[in-house]
């Protein structure tokens, strides 16, 4: 078995498909499905099976690819500890980001970095929070910035909070909400479960949905064109003086925050890359203006 035949396996397992395995390998399918029979030769078993609904794995199958994970694993922690045994900080970094996080912040973050780190790596991960927190879990990355409070048992450090907003095109009244069209937004369910909390705390009725998308900035877009109100984290808004916001406040007159934090595990900082990381993002403001 080469390395790359367990990435095979993982990719193979993960789409169930030989096409989309292949093309997420960048190789084609006959060269794909000539190194899956290698492997079957190798172990002199059948590791898949091919049907109108795509791959199906044996158990043999299904027990390399629990070793494919094992494996590679293996591997890589092999390479970080043969990079932490140089004085300098050097390797590959692997971050995984919450998406809004990864647009506006991250780019900066990472700028900066490498001016002081040249020979960092970086490999990035994006996803909704809830993704990122599992990828810190299983130790897929070695940092994850995710938004909202996820309880998490290691290691964490808030990077900043933001207050959650009411923003229109024109100036409205609160107690209006319910007769107005709202613009909804795909989100991650902590924000959504807070948004919805709040309303139910304020209203007897439900709001009126006028128009639902799939981003957070795409529903800030069409707010700027008045086609709706929206509740935003202040995060999105940053910046947008040209529209009238109100933060929402709890029963008790406390505003509704939303925490960003980074996550990682203890053990982690063993790796030089990782200490020198989290210290850099403990002397980093990452606290903008965010009230509205």
């Amino acid at each position: 078995m080469e390395n790359r035949d367990w990435f095979i396996l993982q990719e193979l397992y993960q789409h169930k498909n030989i096409t989309k395995a292949a093309q997420s390998l960048y190789i084609s399918q006959p060269a794909l499905t000539k190194r899956i029979r290698q492997i079957e030769k190798e172990f002199g078993v059948q590791i898949v099976h091919r049907g109108r609904r795509g791959v199906h794995f044996t158990p043999q199958g299904e027990y390399l690819v629990k070793c494919a994970d094992e494996m590679l694993l293996r591997l890589r922690k092999i390479k970080e500890h043969v990079w932490n045994m140089d004085r300098n900080v050097t390797g590959s970094l692997r971050l995984g980001v919450s998406n809004y996080f990864a647009r506006y912040k991250l780019p900066g973050i990472l700028k900066r970095f490498k001016d002081e780190y040249p020979d960092v790596e970086f490999k990035v991960f994006t996803g909704w929070s809830a993704d990122v927190y599992k990828m810190v879990y299983n130790q897929d990355v070695h940092v994850g910035f995710v938004r909202g409070n996820y309880q998490w048992r290691d290691q964490k450090q808030l990077l900043f909070e933001e207050t959650i907003c009411i923003a229109s095109k024109n100036k409205i009244a609160i107690e209006d909400l319910p007769l107005l069209p709202r613009i909804e937004y795909e989100t991650d369910h902590l924000l959504k479960a807070l948004i919805d909390n709040w309303w139910a705390e304020n209203y007897s009725q439900p709001p009126s949905i006028g128009m639902e998308v799939d981003k957070a900035d795409t529903c800030r877009e069409m707010v700027l064109s008045g086609l709706g109100y929206a509740i935003l984290p202040s995060f999105i808004l940053s910046g947008r003086d040209d529209l009238f916001t109100i933060h929402l406040t709890d029963q008790e007159g406390n505003p509704l925050l939303r925490k960003s934090w980074m996550f990682y595990h203890q053990e982690s900082l063993e790796l030089k890359i990782v200490n020198a990381f989290v210290r850099f993002l403990e002397n980093l403001d990452l606290q903008d203006s965010h009230s509205c």
